[in-house]
């Protein structure tokens, strides 16, 4: 009998170390494009410091971090696919979706150009000559919100695209930025990646500042009914750390002293009947 109680005492002491140890541990399911810009490098270290929360980054296409979040295997999202996003809130999957920041998407591609786009103000019109032309373009191809992007413009261009001269890459983004430059290929990117790889890829901006290229960020908590280990209160935590003033003049700054120009643009507070 007292081995018993012994053992029941045990294991209510080890769940509650347990539930302990989870409280204190936050999984944040977020796009490659965060981490590979060096972001999340600068952010999470001041959120663990000011909350005492230890983050876990799942870092990963749009698409598989929003999944990842609805199956309740992580805590937050940090995403960018809007329309994706707000399908799994309707769901009720993804609760409380709020504008963090913004940067764009730019087409780049060899110096020579061989679709004639550079300089274009029509971000689908350069998608077409691309095709048109057969030039090398490669994609993510991994439902990302960056792939995401792509595939609505090739729409948008009234173009499916197939063939030997379209080529998906399966990877994030750092990675597919390597394999356009080694192919001297076309690709869609995120301009804060673009210019943290910079010095790595041979392949300048070609086409820019459309508005089909904007790339809105948003932070969403997850529905504790996902699962049952979801650090509701942890993952409430990061989102209100994200949209805080304090973390918005750090992403105002972020980039400034090693680019000359800030990676993103900090929006907590709008919506996006604010960008036309």
């Amino acid at each position: 009998m007292i081995a018993r109680v012994l053992a029941a005492l045990a294991a209510v002491l080890w769940l509650a170390g347990a539930v302990s140890a989870q409280s204190t541990t936050l999984i944040l399911s977020t796009t490659t494009s965060t981490q590979d810009s060096g972001l999340l490098e600068l952010l999470v270290p001041l959120f663990e410091k000011k909350t005492g929360y230890t983050v876990k980054t799942l870092s990963v296409g749009t698409g598989q971090a929003l999944a990842l979040a609805a199956k309740g295997e992580a805590d937050v999202a940090l995403v960018h696919a809007p329309t994706l996003e707000k399908k799994y809130v309707a769901e009720g999957k993804l609760l409380n979706r709020r504008l963090v920041m913004y940067n764009d998407f730019v087409i780049i591609g060899p110096p020579e150009d061989p679709a004639k786009i550079k300089g274009l103000s029509d971000a689908p019109l350069a998608m077409k000559k691309i095709a048109e032309s057969q030039s090398r373009f490669v994609s993510r191809g991994d439902k990302s919100g960056t792939n995401i992007r792509e595939l609505a413009l090739w729409k948008r261009a009234g173009v499916e695209p197939r063939g030997a001269w379209y080529i998906e890459s399966g990877q994030g983004m750092g990675q597919t930025l390597g394999i356009a430059d080694d192919r001297r290929a076309y690709t869609l990117t995120d301009r804060g990646t673009y210019l943290a790889f910079g010095k790595r890829v041979d392949l300048p901006i070609l086409v820019e500042k459309d508005r089909p290229l904007l790339n809105i960020y948003s932070v969403m908590e997850v529905n504790p009914a996902n699962g049952p280990r979801i650090n509701t209160t942890g993952g409430k935590a990061f989102a209100e750390f994200m949209l805080s003033p304090e973390t918005q003049a750090v992403i105002k700054t972020f980039g400034v002293a090693k680019y000359g120009q800030p990676l993103f643009v900090p929006i907590a507070g709008k919506t996006e009947a604010e960008f036309p």
